[in-house]
This record gives C-alpha cells, sequence and structure tokens, in this order.
C-alpha cells in the first residue's frame, strides 16, 4: 500500500494511492495516517479495504507529511561510505545518531525555508524508514517486522550551524521545513529489499546525488534493532538513515542552496519530491 495525506496545512486527510496513480479518500475508514493506522492492526484493517471503491480525490490537492504525530525524528550521519570521505570523515564505528526537531516536518513538495541569514543550506536524499510496532531492545534479526514501511526524507542542513556553531549536529537539522517527508509511506511488504534502492537528487535541472543504499555501512535491519537499545522506538517515529555523495559541502568550490534552486528527490520505488528554495524573513 502507498499511504499518504493530502490537503491543505492544519486541515490533512488521510488517503492511499490506488493502481492508476490515483489518490482515493480513506476519510471514513480512519482518522488519519498516524501510529495507530499504520501499527500491525491498523495495517490489516487496511488492507481488507477494497480501495478502488473508495471516493476519488478531485483535482491536484497539496501532499503533506506521510505520517503524523511522530514523537522522534531520528537521523544516521555519516552512514556511506563515499560520503564520509567527501565529508573529509572517517566512517564511525557506531553509526552517528542525531535528532531532527518533529518540528521540521513538512510535505514532500512544500517550499522549502532557509533560515534569514543562512549561506550553507544543504541538500541530502535519504531512505526514511517509519516505525509501525514498538520497538525496545529488540534482536536484528526481528528488526523488520518492527517497520511499517519506507519513505523518500531530504534531510535538509544548514552546514554553519551544524559543524561551525559549537554543539550537536540537531542545530543545523532542524529549521522549519527542513524534513519533508513523502510523498507516500509505501507499505514494508511493497519493499523487497530495503538495501538495493536506487537514489537520486537533481539541483536546477541537474543530478548531483546518484546513489544506492545498496553502499549504506549500517542497514536498515540493524539500526532499528541498534536504536532500541538507546530509546524505545514508537509507532510513527521516522529514521532517517544516512545521504549518498553528492551534497553541496563536498563540491569543490562548496555549492549551496540559495532562493529560487529546485530541487526534484526520489527513491526507487518510494515517490518523488519537488521543492523550491525561498530565504525566510
Amino acid at each position: 500500500m502507498k499511504l499518504l495525506r493530502y490537503g491543505p496545512k492544519g486541515k490533512e486527510k488521510p488517503g492511499i494511492l490506488d493502481k492508476g496513480g490515483n489518490i482515493r479518500s480513506l476519510a471514513k475508514v480512519l482518522k488519519d495516517i498516524d501510529g495507530e493506522a499504520i501499527s500491525p492492526a491498523g495495517l490489516a484493517k487496511l488492507k481488507k479495504v477494497n480501495v478502488e471503491k473508495l471516493p476519488k480525490v478531485p483535482g491536484r490537492p497539496r501532499l503533506a507529511a506521510c505520517v503524523t504525530g511522530s514523537q522522534k525524528f531520528i537521523a544516521i550521519g555519516l552512514n556511506y561510505a563515499d560520503h564520509a570521505a567527501e565529508s573529509g570523515m572517517k566512517v564511525p564505528p557506531e553509526p552517528v545518531v542525531f535528532t531532527k526537531q518533529v518540528s521540521c516536518i513538512t510535505g514532500p513538495n512544500d517550499v522549502i525555508t532557509i533560515p534569514p541569514k543562512s549561506q550553507k543550506s544543504d541538500w541530502e536524499v535519504e531512505l526514511g524508514v517509519i516505525i509501525g510496532r514498538k520497538a525496545k531492545n529488540i534482536k536484528e534479526a526481528d528488526a523488520l517486522k518492527h517497520v511499517a514501511g519506507y519513505c523518500v526524507v531530504n534531510d535538509l542542513s544548514e552546514r554553519e550551524f551544524q559543524a561551525e556553531r559549537s554543539g550537536q549536529w540537531t542545530k543545523g537539522k532542524s529549521y522549519d521545513t527542513f524534513g519533508p517527508i513523502g510523498p507516500w509511506l509505501v507499505t514494508r511488504d511493497e519493499v523487497k529489499d530495503p538495501q538495493n534502492l536506487s537514489m537520486w537528487l537533481e539541483l536546477n535541472g541537474k543530478k548531483v546525488q546518484n546513489g544506492s543504499t545498496k553502499t549504506m555501512v549500517y542497514g536498515v535491519q540493524f539500526l532499528v534493532a541498534y536504536l532500541s537499545q538507546f530509546f524505545t522506538l514508537m509507532p510513527g517515529d521516522i529514521i532517517t538513515t544516512g545521504t549518498p555523495p553528492g551534497v553541496g559541502m563536498g563540491m569543490k568550490p562548496p555549492q549551496y542552496l540559495k532562493p529560487g534552486d529546485k530541487m526534484v528527490v526520489s527513491i526507487e520505488g518510494l515517490g518523488m519530491q519537488r521543492q523550491v528554495v525561498k530565504r525566510d524573513k
């Protein structure tokens, strides 16, 4: 299933994509695409729904973040060896873990706003993992059973805030709109192998990132189990798993986002994001 949320900000409704690519309304089936809806029981209920009999949503509504009510937005740094190299850093002996504040979550095609004085805002196409079942101290062999599905994430980053302003990476990762997710949550049963997905990001018509989840240092299964040692993962929580090379910081000379820039972000089988950059006031 490809689950989604649509409608104006603050008035989003739950939906599902049918086989023809049409949005169908789930408003009479459930309240929203949240932790309860994507739990094992919630997904089992949705699988029984005849999608073709649901009402079609007319026009081309705004697509919202594909899940709501997330308690945590957890990110993994330097998880692609080639990206670590372009960043001038070594692959860590254990995953680098930081958080993106949930207030940065936004729709896949919403405008990206960079901070008023930002000169080093950057892009990162990443595989998002959405938790569907409570996970605490779980075994790696059982990890994927706790995953509801996957989505596209653009892990936007302000590099000065992240690396030059002291302290933790969270400061450079959490500005409003720095966490577009979606367009849809693709349930785990539709993704045969999360470690074999092509991914790319295009900036102003030029493909700057072109990689694959094959080259992740720490895979999805390992990461879910690993993180569950340190805190309990709850249904609706999001893990964004790192980026391949091609970010602006790694270019020579470095290249960063500026007002008017346009990004297209995609992962095989998970859909596409389209974003325009503006400077915040």
